[in-house]
């Protein structure tokens, strides 16, 4: 006999040089003025390149590492120990939940970082960009003024940024819809512990289910690592076929269905 079972495969790439949780309410905050029309350029952008969120958050997740690599030269303590020491960065495809995650173990973010960095606090390439997309500027630009993480909702309806950092001592997540407001919790008692550094959960749209492709995400990390100095981890599913030894009991159920198909056959 045999069956299909899904498996976890690992592929890295290293980019050298060459079921429900318990959730705590979380505090509401309103997006600033900027951020808010920021996204709505976003949104509704019907021809930007979609791909361009990844080349974003590797970006900014290459910049979390560096900071966490220089802060050790002077104090090593900053790395920890373990898992949370290893300075890479993990993309994980989940095709059953349809989400994408990124994981870094950069510095992270504390809960005024999380509320300053994305959403309240304005930002000069914010205005920058919406000045330049007035004027005809692309949304493929987006990075080039420092605000490219907002590119995640090209492809994802809800985004969840689960980050812990050194300087607090508590682990937090803030998340949006992209409905001009956001929220920030602190880590539920059944979410992952991060040790150090910052998860980014993108529950992805229907038409950007592609980005869950193996073949698809290899192609893009390939592309946008070109000066990355850090590992990348790929985590897809996928599935395989596998011979499984026929039980006495199973063989004997076979043989009374055929019987009784038979009779069925018989009568007609």
């Amino acid at each position: 006999m045999r069956m299909l079972r899904s498996i976890f495969a690992i592929v890295a790439l290293l980019a050298a040089p060459a079921a429900a949780e318990d959730k705590a309410p979380g505090e509401q905050f309103q997006f600033q003025a900027d951020v808010n029309k920021l996204m709505d350029i976003i949104i509704n952008s019907l021809y930007s390149k979609k791909e361009i969120f990844l080349r974003e958050l590797i970006s900014n997740g290459s910049d979390a590492l560096d900071k966490t690599r220089f802060m050790s030269l002077t104090d090593p303590a900053v790395l920890g120990e373990g898992d949370t020491a290893k300075l890479e960065m993990k993309l994980i495809a989940d095709k059953e939940a349809k989400t994408l995650t990124l994981i870094d173990r950069g510095c992270g973010m504390s809960k005024d970082d999380l509320i300053n960095q994305l959403g309240t606090v304005a930002q000069s390439g914010t205005s920058s960009f919406i000045e330049a997309f007035s004027e005809g500027a692309d949304v493929n630009l987006i990075g080039q003024f420092g605000v490219g993480f907002y590119s995640v909702y090209l492809v994802a309806d809800n985004v969840a940024v689960h980050s812990k950092s050194n300087e607090d001592d508590a682990q937090w997540v803030w998340e949006s819809t992209a409905d001009s407001t956001f929220s920030v919790r602190e880590k539920g008692e059944d979410e992952d512990d991060l040790g150090r550094g910052t998860k980014i959960v993108l529950s992805l749209k229907e038409d950007c289910l592609e980005f869950l492709e193996e073949e698809r995400l290899k192609g893009l990390i390939k592309r946008y690592s070109e000066f990355i100095n850090f590992p990348i981890y790929l985590y897809t599913t996928k599935e395989e076929e596998e011979e499984v030894p026929i039980e006495e009991g199973d063989e004997e159920e076979g043989e009374d269905e055929e019987r009784r198909r038979r009779r069925a056959t018989t009568r007609r």
